[in-house]
């Protein structure tokens, strides 16, 4: 089995090389094409107007000067075309990617760019708690229960243009409990907030703030099961029609 990783952390991000240790007990036919820096947040954004800087560091591993997308659409046009992979794994990821989070994830839109060529893809999130100042992000879930997660994939049936989203619960919920099969929760921010500032030279500024995290709603949801202590997995399909509508509307429009 050949494999392909990507992430959004960066190239030189611990998850990566966390998921180059999972990999490895599935293949070894891995290969690296990551964002030469980390571009959290961004999406299934593309390099439109920008042209893309490479940086090869061996046959199979290569570092690309653009979004998560940019580097799996790269391996597959240019490094892999002549030999594309059978899955693609985006992460570890340095935080979770729940809920609504995988609609900005660069995480989740590696896998989904994987997903939309027809490969089996899987974008994969440590999430953590508080942590000291100095405290590097624990990948012990991850790396103790990435192979087993993995598995079990590999020999279902998967639906046309779809992904799955796996997720690893922070130490500080105490031992993970298992595998939860979950649907995508939804938290409730409220509205977004922005801190603005005044740049040396007296010009305004505007930041983005993380406010607090929203309470995960009981039951089975990403959000509730992570939380609980749950390793969660979350099939999701790049079709965005809510077919329910289909109909209603169509009436509406005579």
């Amino acid at each position: 089995m050949r494999v392909l990783l990507s992430n959004d952390d960066g190239y030189h991000a611990p998850g990566l090389a966390v998921l180059e240790r999972i990999a490895a007990q599935l293949s070894d036919d891995v290969w690296v094409c990551a964002p030469a820096d980390e571009q959290s947040g961004t999406g299934r954004s593309l390099s439109l107007t920008k042209p893309l800087r490479v940086r090869r560091f061996d046959a199979r591993r290569y570092a690309v000067g653009g979004t998560p997308t940019d580097a799996v659409m790269f391996a597959l046009a240019e490094v892999m075309r002549e030999t594309p992979p059978d899955l693609i794994l985006s992460g570890v990821n340095r935080g979770g990617n729940l809920a609504e989070d995988v609609m900005y994830s660069g995480t989740v839109a590696a896998a989904m760019e994987g997903a939309l060529a027809g490969i089996r893809s899987v974008a994969l999130s440590q999430k953590y708690g508080v942590l000291a100042p100095g405290e590097d992000v624990s990948f012990a879930a991850a790396e103790a229960w990435g192979e087993r997660v993995l598995r079990p994939l590999l020999d279902s049936d998967w639906a046309p243009r779809s992904m799955v989203n796996v997720n690893f619960p922070a130490p500080d919920v105490g031992p993970v409990r298992g595998i939860r099969i979950v649907p995508q929760g939804l938290r409730d921010y409220g509205r977004a907030r922005f801190e603005t500032r005044t740049d040396p030279r007296g010009h305004d500024y505007h930041w983005l703030a993380l406010g607090k995290v929203a309470v995960a709603a009981p039951g089975e949801s990403d959000l509730a099961s992570v939380a609980e202590g749950w390793i969660t997995v979350t099939p999701l399909q790049l079709d965005l029609t809510r077919h329910a509508s289909l109909e209603p509307l169509a009436r509406a429009y005579g």
